[in-house]
């Protein structure tokens, strides 16, 4: 058992567990109340309670055979249809998005679920219908589905977690050995809806956008959390003001400095050096991400892999991208790093699958998804 448990991907899981920490020692240094060690009052152990059940999942999935979780791929979209239903019928509201669903004293948002399921879902339709289906057909059929998720998600509103979406149905469809001329297509489609998407973005959506471009037009209202969270950022020099003495999150200057914005804590409270090595971690991460995603042992582990590494890094650049003021606020968290037990038990859940998908791959490859050529190898779909 013990030799099982040390064959693993330790860069993978340290450097996951280096930005979990990083994240922990911001959020006990902005604690609600001053009292870390209070439940009720402290993101501090309320974050170090999901990030145990988050590692616990890891660790389970890690051992578990992610070809034969993949045949519930179909299963868990209807699944997160359903939640999603329930979610804008009976679903909690905060700060202008019904994404959450309430039993009593804890909470839970759904959408993070979501990831996961469409990216076994897209894994195993890709492969199941690969001889089903012409190339046209196959890919209209994933958009359309991905489709009906990402339309409920913006439904809440959740514009972030919509963009991560479209980009894991995008991403692993251009992987999934289409030819080139349907690529090009692809693209010029995506041109176009980017193009005419703003006429049916929400008002509030549009703002951000406007205050991205000129957050000094409105330091008061709309522009201020990009200008206080740049603050943060440009005041924290080279080694930062210190756990616990950064004027903007201390004094409550920086907004959501627990979620959206806990990068330009930690980079006030720890400088360039501390935030360098949060974006060091997140490199290692993503790389090693790509590497057991070439040496998966088959097509689905190639795909599960791909899927969780646009998830991760959709997630990275936009929220540290809008931290810096060069992107706009689009509400997504940094995976390990933002308070939210959703997103964290999420995070640690899809490094799992991750970590299954490189166990399996040093059992020996059976082909890589350079083209996707054969469907033998997964009759167990």
């Amino acid at each position: 058992m013990v030799k099982r448990i040390l064959e693993t991907d330790w860069l993978l899981v340290l450097s996951a567990l280096f930005v979990f920490g990083a994240g922990l020692l911001s959020l006990y240094s902005i604690s609600v109340t001053g009292d870390a060690w209070s439940v009720s009052g402290s993101y501090f152990l309320r974050q170090a309670i999901f990030g145990v059940i988050g590692i616990v999942l890891m660790i389970c999935f890690q051992f578990f055979d992610y070809r034969h979780i993949v045949r519930y791929g179909t299963h868990l979209y209807f699944l997160a249809m359903g939640l999603l239903l329930l979610v804008l019928l009976f679903g909690r509201t905060i700060n202008g998005t019904s994404g959450w669903i309430s039993f009593g004293f804890a909470r839970f948002q759904p959408v993070e679920g979501v990831k996961i399921a469409l990216i076994l879902f897209l894994a195993r339709f890709i492969i199941a219908k690969r001889s089903e289906l012409g190339e046209w057909v196959r890919i209209l059929a994933s958009l359309v589905l991905s489709f009906l998720l990402i339309f409920l998600v913006l439904k809440q509103p959740d514009l972030g977690s919509a963009l991560t979406l479209a980009a894991i149905w995008g991403g692993m469809i251009l992987v999934s050995g289409i030819r080139f001329r349907h690529i090009l297509v692809l693209f010029l489609a995506g041109v176009a809806v980017i193009s005419t998407g703003w006429f049916f973005l929400e008002g509030y959506q549009r703002d951000r956008i406007e205050i991205f471009l000129h957050p000094e037009s409105d330091p008061r209202g709309s522009g201020y959390n990009v200008l206080q969270a740049m603050v943060a950022v440009g005041s924290g020099g080279v080694t930062g003001k210190g756990v616990g003495y950064g004027s903007q999150s201390q004094l409550n200057f920086l907004p959501e400095k627990h979620t959206d914005f806990i990068f330009a804590t930690v980079t006030e409270e720890l400088g360039v050096v501390g935030a360098g090595a949060i974006l060091f971690s997140y490199g290692v991460f993503l790389f090693r991400a790509w590497r057991i995603a070439e040496r998966a042992r088959d097509n689905a582990g190639y795909l599960i892999a791909v899927g969780a590494q646009i998830y991760f890094t959709v997630q990275i650049f936009i929220n540290v991208g809008m931290n810096m003021g060069l992107l706009p606020v689009a509400g997504l968290p940094a995976p390990f790093l933002s308070y939210g037990g959703s997103s964290l038990v999420a995070s640690f859940t899809i490094t799992g699958l991750l970590l299954s998908v490189y166990r399996q791959g040093r059992k020996g490859r059976q082909g890589t998804l350079g083209a996707i050529s054969s469907v033998g190898d997964f009759s167990l779909l």
